[in-house]
């Protein structure tokens, strides 16, 4: 599945808006606003299934199960992104200090920030809030919610 192309093109205005209407205060403070969920309370902190993890707002895959690890911070770790170009990064300068933003490159939803000491093979650990995701178990259906077709809408197997 990760070889299969997913349309990155944005959403329009309307879709945009309408994947909106369906987040909750806490969900449109961290992806609309850049926000932060408390450490050690996300809902994906202790997920260990096969499955993918994708966008919260418009369910683009953003990492692979298989790529989660412990990084006792508080938050859901990965070493890898599902694919390169399904995020963006952002040079972040709030808090004192200068971090890499990650987004979602589909819809710009704020996911969490990538930092450069994780483990093996890549070194990088991306810190997500679990609010900012949805999760697939292996052999369902990816979400769907710009109604684009496959990939999207079809068994995930990894």
């Amino acid at each position: 599945m990760a070889e299969a192309a997913f349309d990155l093109t944005p959403p329009t205005e309307e879709q945009l808006e309408e994947l909106k209407e369906d987040l909750n205060e806490d969900e449109r403070r961290v992806l609309l606003e850049h926000g932060t969920e408390a450490p050690f309370c996300g809902v994906f902190l202790d997920e260990k299934r096969p499955g993918v993890f994708t966008c919260r707002l418009c369910g683009l895959p953003l990492f692979h199960g298989g790529t989660k690890f412990e990084s006792g911070t508080g938050w859901p770790s990965f070493t890898t992104p599902f694919a390169a170009d399904h995020l963006d990064t952002i040079r972040d300068m709030s808090y004192g200090m200068v971090r890499t933003e990650i987004v979602c490159a589909r819809c710009g939803a704020h996911q969490g920030h990538v930092f450069p000491d994780g483990p093996p093979p890549t070194g990088e650990r991306y810190c997500i809030n679990s609010v900012s995701l949805d999760f697939t178990p292996e052999g369902e259906p990816l979400p769907d919610k710009l109604g684009r077709g496959a990939p999207e809408g079809e068994a995930w197997s990894g």
